[in-house]
């Protein structure tokens, strides 16, 4: 087997996920696809099997909040590629609504997966990364991270927590030579269920080979610098004071 980076991409069946696997598929990376739908999973390995081998890639079914799932990704990544050089931190779930009228089942949904998930998923990928002094974790946040949305509480606060945990986990990894990040993207034409129905024919969109090129980049980075938080959209949408 080639001597590539094995990347571990949750998330990885629609989406932004699917925009970073074929990207890394395209530059001949070991792919582990972690998803609860695995139909969607084998899309997307179908497709990138025009550019890798069958056994470059692996898909998992996993539900990045149960940590006996989380633990059976990361070990079935060691068991078939001896190796993890990369986590991307892509699973995500948006859901809201006016505060006063919110379920706490929906909270709990989307911080169990948008926070839960990232720490579960992070804490292996250190448990791993730490003996071998190297690895790089990037996580997928948003610019709610930043500037909320109207009716987002749960999703904004979830995402403002991952640029929190990013930066946490960026200092614990920094002895141990393992580079922690947060990309936010802006609208992203494969998410339009973030967009409030009066403006999906109004917002500027891109496409999630956008935010894939920004993956790749902080990838492809040496050692020993760490693009810690970026943020990418699309050059017309509104962003400071937006609605």
């Amino acid at each position: 087997m080639k001597d590539n980076k094995t990347v571990i991409i949750t998330g990885g069946g629609t989406g932004i996920g699917k925009g970073i696997a074929l990207k890394l598929a395209k530059n001949d990376y070991n792919l582990i696809l972690a998803s609860r739908n695995v139909s969607n999973l084998e899309k997307v390995k179908n497709e990138c099997l025009k550019f890798i081998n069958a056994d470059q890639i692996l898909t998992v079914k996993t539900d990045v909040t149960d940590i006996e799932s989380v633990k059976n990704l990361f070990n079935m990544t060691i068991k078939k590629f001896g190796r993890l050089d990369v986590l991307v931190n892509n699973a995500g779930v948006f859901d809201g609504g006016p505060l006063d009228e919110l379920d706490i089942s929906t909270w709990d949904k989307v911080l169990n997966i948008n926070l839960r998930g990232a720490f579960l998923c992070l804490k292996e990928a250190f448990i791993i990364m730490k003996p071998k002094k190297s690895g790089k974790i990037i996580n997928i946040g948003s610019i709610s991270g930043q500037v909320p949305r109207m009716h987002s509480t749960p999703y904004t606060t979830s995402k403002f927590a991952l640029s929190g945990l990013t930066r946490a986990a960026a200092l614990e990894g920094r002895e141990h030579n393992i580079t922690v990040s947060i990309i936010h993207p802006g609208n992203v034409l494969t998410e339009l269920r973030q967009i409030r129905k009066e403006d999906k024919d109004s917002e500027p969109m891109m496409d999630s080979e956008n935010i894939a090129e920004l993956v790749y980049l902080s990838i492809k980075l040496p050692d020993n610098v760490n693009l810690l938080e970026s943020v990418m959209l699309p050059i017309e949408q509104l962003y400071v004071g937006r609605g």
